[in-house]
Parts: C-alpha cells; sequence; structure tokens
C-alpha cells in the first residue's frame, strides 16, 4: 500500500457520507476531512451563493491538503473525504446553472484512491441549511452518477444501511490492498 491513499465518499445530501468517512476512519485507523459546505452553511447561516462556489471548492481542496499532511506525520494509510470539489461543481450547475468549476474538479479528483459512491437509500432526514428534499436529493444522486462516468472515474457503489452500509464500504477500501 502507498504511504498515504484518499478515499472519495461522493453522494447526494442525506447519503450519510459523514458518518460513514469517520467509520471508516475509525476502522482503518485513518482521518476523515469533514465536508466544508456543512461547516460553511453552519458558520453563515445560510447555503452559498453563485459567486462562492469557487471558495467552497477551493475550502474543501485546502482542509483535504491540511489532513493529508497530517496523516503522513501520524503515518496513517488513509485519508477519508467526505465529498469533494466534484460535489461543489455539480452543486454549482444544479443551483446556478455554472458549469465552471468542471475542469478544475475533474483534477482535483484524481488525487483519491478511490471514489465511493453513496446511494440515496437511507432515509430521508432534513438537516436545516443543506437539506432541499428528497427530490433533489435523487437528481443530484442522478448527476453524480453521471459526473463520474463523464469523467471515466472508476467508482464502487455503497448501498445499504447500518452495519451493511459500513461492511459494503470497508470491503470496497479493502480492494485497494487486495
Amino acid at each position: 500500500m502507498p504511504s498515504l491513499q484518499r478515499i472519495c465518499l461522493i453522494g447526494a445530501e442525506c447519503t450519510g457520507k459523514s458518518t460513514l468517512a469517520q467509520a471508516l476512519a475509525a476502522h482503518f485507523g485513518g482521518l476523515w476531512v469533514p465536508e466544508y459546505l456543512r461547516s460553511f452553511c453552519e458558520l453563515n447561516g445560510r447555503t452559498p451563493s453563485a459567486d462562492e462556489q469557487a471558495a467552497i471548492m477551493r475550502a474543501q481542496f485546502e482542509q483535504e491538503e491540511q489532513v493529508a499532511a497530517l496523516a503522513l506525520q501520524a503515518a496513517c494509510g488513509y485519508v477519508f473525504c467526505d465529498g469533494a470539489p466534484l460535489l461543489t461543481a455539480i452543486y454549482s450547475d444544479y443551483y446556478f446553472a455554472d458549469r465552471s468549476l468542471f475542469d478544475c474538479a475533474h483534477t482535483l479528483h484524481a488525487r483519491y484512491a478511490l471514489t465511493l459512491l453513496l446511494h440515496p437509500d437511507l432515509p430521508w432526514l432534513p438537516d436545516g441549511f443543506q437539506r432541499d428534499g428528497e427530490v433533489v436529493r435523487t437528481d443530484v444522486h442522478a448527476l453524480v452518477q453521471h459526473a463520474l462516468q463523464a469523467m471515466h472515474v472508476p467508482h464502487i457503489d455503497v448501498e445499504g444501511r447500518d452495519d451493511a452500509r459500513l461492511q459494503a464500504a470497508i470491503l470496497a477500501v479493502e480492494t485497494l490492498t487486495g
């Protein structure tokens, strides 16, 4: 196994990215990177505007870089990234019809050793600023699938609830060392 592998957990809102990223980090003795968008919404009391999307993407990237540096110092083998710059590009396109972030997102996505696509098969839970509804979740899931296919990004689908979801993700990560 290389010294550090970044694992991307990507999916629409309310697909369990944060919970799963933390559980995988605990299981593999790695670190996890929280989704910057959540922090932004909590700090500002609102969702971002169109002109803030590039800064959101950059902040996600910078957080991942900082955690990766910490992981290298601590000799951790894995960094689990909750969301990705690609997700910011998708939301920017979905909400603001702005596709300008896709080229950068595509370049940044190459840093991940593995992409886990989380399916929207968990119960819907409203969560303040970020939760727009099940229809948006379904739409965004389709957009994420399309973007990964268009970019030719290999990915592993993760479905199921509770321990089944975690076990599916663990098996997917173990493919990197098998």
